[in-house]
């Protein structure tokens, strides 16, 4: 049975909340109908309760609440239109929160930009705070590595860090979920998950969308930050972490953290171990988009970059050699949202056999949840021929959103589908060389047309 709790949103009128907190928070309420879960919101909109309950509701109920659980979440959540930062006003709401003798679990979201999220925090430093509280923020956490080990030592004087949950959401994606059980409950991919088996990883998350009105964010933030530092760096610490004692909070985020400490960049350099690159006007999913430099609110002096790459090395003695790739980008024309393993030739192959050699890999979808095992095999008209089979499936689907998943472990006090503090900052520091180099523009700004593939050069796995 978990706990009573009630959810604090600051930044309850934006659009986060309303597209995806509060439908993750529904889809949680879907499958556990029974849970005990006040919400109180806040935020400097000026609204009513009236205007609150039109937006409140039917976000919970395009999660998946049934009807009377929509109802009774309801009755309960207030809205107050407030200041997050004055010091009287949040030390009223949590109080509300912590309900009579402070009994109820107490967390808060941090639905704000990072610098607002900052000044709560500083501004909640001389409170006398709920006993269980629990602080929620999104990505990102700092802007580099310095800002946030220094966020990380002012949530410090806050909270336990176990109490702290730092979002990301791409951590309540079942496919993650599911290399877990890939890796480690079975012989086969068990027994061959290093650098003797295993010759280069790719991890991409290439999107058709375009821009699609995101400036404000994107155009301060760019592929690097947005998804690679933000998300699929935390994919890779998944896949090369050595296998943890158990699957629990501590055990799992020492496991992720220890490969992230022992990433860095091939070869040791962020010019030969980075690419970035922006679209240029061309045609993406059936429509004319412009180049990323003409779409509104873009500042072309910024030199974001919409298409990034990075490869990284884990230096221990399982990966090191193996070089891993880590992709993202905006308006290709293939959208490759995967994992793919590729393994080593054979020591040996018997005279005899003939035809090209396939690599074998295994692939693991992001989007959709799939997974294909791609193995060499004789052929169908000539058995010593070689081809490649390929086996396919499709993974379980979650019955909650990401969103659902994290705010479960959120609620539940339990912080193993969030970032520990540590790892944050590794993230940062990875990818701190590569933004250097960048600004030295020791990078080149490369440039692909919109709707077009990962452009050739840049080593795309499944482009052979």
């Amino acid at each position: 049975m978990s706990q009573p709790s009630t959810l604090v949103i600051l930044g309850a009128s934006g659009d986060l909340t309303r597209r995806l907190l509060l439908p993750g928070v529904g889809s949680l309420l879907e499958l556990e109908p029974e849970r005990e879960l006040r919400i109180l919101a806040a935020d400097r909109a000026d609204l009513d309760a009236q205007a609150w309950q039109d937006r409140l509701q039917p976000a919970l109920t395009e999660g998946g609440a049934p009807p009377e659980v929509v109802q009774a979440v309801a009755a309960t959540s207030t809205y107050t239109s407030m200041d997050a930062t004055d010091p009287v006003a949040l030390n009223a709401l949590l109080t509300q929160a912590a309900g009579e003798g402070g009994a109820r679990r107490v967390v808060l979201y941090f639905a704000l930009p990072p610098a607002v999220t900052e000044r709560v925090c500083h501004a909640m430093l001389g409170l006398t705070l709920p006993r269980d509280l629990h602080l929620t923020m999104e990505k990102p956490f700092g802007h580099d590595e310095h800002s946030a080990r220094a966020l990380n030592t002012l949530v410090a004087h806050l909270v336990p860090d176990d109490q702290v949950h730092r979002v990301d959401h791409f951590l309540g994606k079942s496919t993650l979920l599911d290399i877990m059980a890939v890796r480690f409950a079975n012989r086969l991919f068990s027994a061959v998950w290093s650098a003797e088996h295993i010759e280069s990883i790719e991890i991409a998350y290439d999107e058709s969308l375009a821009l699609e009105n995101r400036a404000g964010y994107y155009d301060h933030a760019g592929a690097l930050r947005d998804m690679i530092q933000s998300h699929l760096l935390q994919a890779m610490a998944l896949v090369t972490m050595e296998p943890p004692a158990s699957i629990t909070a501590r055990d799992l985020r020492d496991a992720t953290a220890a490969a992230l400490r022992a990433t860095t960049l091939w070869g040791g350099d962020a010019i030969s171990g980075s690419r970035r690159a922006r679209y240029t006007a061309g045609t993406s999913i059936g429509r004319a988009v412009p180049s990323y430099v003409d779409e509104d609110g873009v500042d072309p002096a910024r030199m974001t970059e919409t298409l990034a790459q990075i490869t990284v090395e884990v230096a221990n003695d399982r990966w090191a050699g193996v070089p891993i790739t880590i992709r993202s980008g905006k308006a290709l024309g293939a959208t490759q949202k995967h994992i793919v393993i590729t393994f080593r030739d054979v020591r040996h192959l018997p005279r005899g056999l003939k035809g090209a050699d396939p690599k074998d890999r295994l692939i693991i979808g992001l989007s959709p949840d799939t997974m294909e095992l791609r193995i060499t095999t004789n052929g169908t008209d000539d058995p010593l021929e070689l081809e490649q089979s390929v086996l396919a499936t499709t993974l379980r689907e979650s019955e909650l959103e990401a969103y659902g998943e994290v705010i479960a472990g959120v609620l539940d006090g339990n912080p193993m589908l969030t970032v520990r503090g540590d790892a944050a900052e590794e993230c940062w520091r990875i990818c701190d060389a590569v933004l250097g180099a960048w600004e030295r523009n020791e990078v080149p700004m490369e440039e692909y047309p919109a709707g077009s593939p990962v452009p050739a050069a840049w080593g795309a796995a499944l482009a052979d």
